[in-house]
């Protein structure tokens, strides 16, 4: 048993000239033979020029990428692609602000497939914090209810929430994933990321961003009924893990798993066969280079890990995965050295 890739493709023109900076992705499975990307581009991460852009995949050839949405004078970030089950319709979550520790989530749908969208609209009217989903895809618990794992980045600490919607993302509730800090007073002493070194990244100060501690970006899975599990970006070289027994009510505190982690985005999905699929960048330590990209499995539930299966080995960025399972098929996205988003097309066999 084992990954077979069937796809690999670029889903932009490999001598586009649209931005000169994309990242972020988030992949969407609408119909069997039509899939949605979208991500943010620009100038740079953080600039104000960035918007949220979106492609169509239609039986297998992407369409024509499109600037979704562009709001005069502020940053966008981190769009997610979620589908109501009930109304069919797409919502379009994503963050707006001057950096990540400031930004806060609107959204816009679409009732036609991800052809034309609503206006934007604040998520959590009046709330200055971000909520809602922060990079990774919401699931839906046995009762129905949402649940978009989400975080929040201050100067100091970072900490992992799930948001919970129980009327289909009208209302939203909060529920903290609890995390003892620690003062971090790491030196750089990693092979550092390079987008550290070439202002990729919105802050670059390293006497700044050594000095965070904490868990952001969680992405989940189901297991038994009312078990809901995360999986955590962490400053701390590994991946942190968290469950809850409610259908993500009430969390355990955070802790580490085996699983190394660079500090960059991570998105784990279940197939039908109830195997665990990770993708991540399989690099321990804060800030650290991100290549390889791989794929890693679990059969039960996340205690053990098989070996990486490596997507991408050449030097370069090969972050943020997106990963989703439709019809036997998995989907994955993830940024391409800041040029590209990639597509890969894989089963598990």
């Amino acid at each position: 048993m084992g990954f077979l890739i069937q796809k690999k493709m670029f889903i932009l023109d490999e001598k586009h000239q649209l931005f000169n900076n994309c990242h972020a992705s988030t992949i969407l499975s609408i119909q069997p033979s039509k899939l949605l990307v979208a991500f943010f581009a620009g100038n740079k991460e953080g600039d104000v020029d960035t918007a949220i852009w979106t492609v169509l995949q239609k039986d297998g050839v992407w369409q024509t990428p499109k600037k979704t949405i562009d709001e005069v004078g502020v940053a966008h970030w981190n769009p997610v692609l979620h589908q109501d089950p009930k109304t069919g319709y797409i919502w379009l979550f994503y963050k707006v602000g001057a950096d990540v520790h400031s930004w806060t989530t609107r959204f816009i749908l679409s009732k036609d497939q991800g052809d034309t969208w609503t206006k934007p609209t604040e998520l959590v009217k009046g709330d200055i914090s971000p909520r809602g989903p922060v990079k990774n895809k919401l699931i839906i618990a046995d009762d129905g209810t949402w649940l978009a794992p989400s975080s929040i980045e201050n100067d100091k600490y970072w900490d992992a929430f799930i948001d919970i919607s129980q009327d289909n993302g009208i209302t939203w509730m909060k529920q903290s994933i609890p995390l003892f800090h620690i003062d971090n007073k790491d030196s750089v002493k990693e092979t550092l990321w390079e987008g550290l070194q070439n202002n990729t990244l919105w802050e670059n100060d390293t006497s700044h961003i050594f000095k965070w501690d904490g868990v952001i970006q969680p992405s989940l899975w189901k297991s038994t009924p009312r078990n809901i599990h995360a999986l955590m970006r962490s400053t701390r070289g590994y991946i942190y893990r968290s469950d809850s027994k409610d259908n993500g009510k009430i969390w355990s505190e955070a802790y580490a798993t085996d699983l190394p982690n660079n500090n960059s985005g991570i998105d784990v999905v279940k197939l039908d066969t109830d195997l665990l699929v990770l993708a991540y960048n399989p690099i321990s330590g804060n800030w650290g280079i991100r290549y390889p990209i791989a794929l890693a499995c679990s059969s039960d539930n996340g205690i053990t890990w098989s070996v990486p299966f490596s997507l991408e080995d050449n030097v370069g960025e090969f972050s943020y995965p997106a990963i989703i399972y439709s019809e036997g098929i998995i989907h994955l996205t993830y940024t391409w050295n800041r040029k590209n988003i990639v597509y890969q097309q894989i089963i598990y066999q």
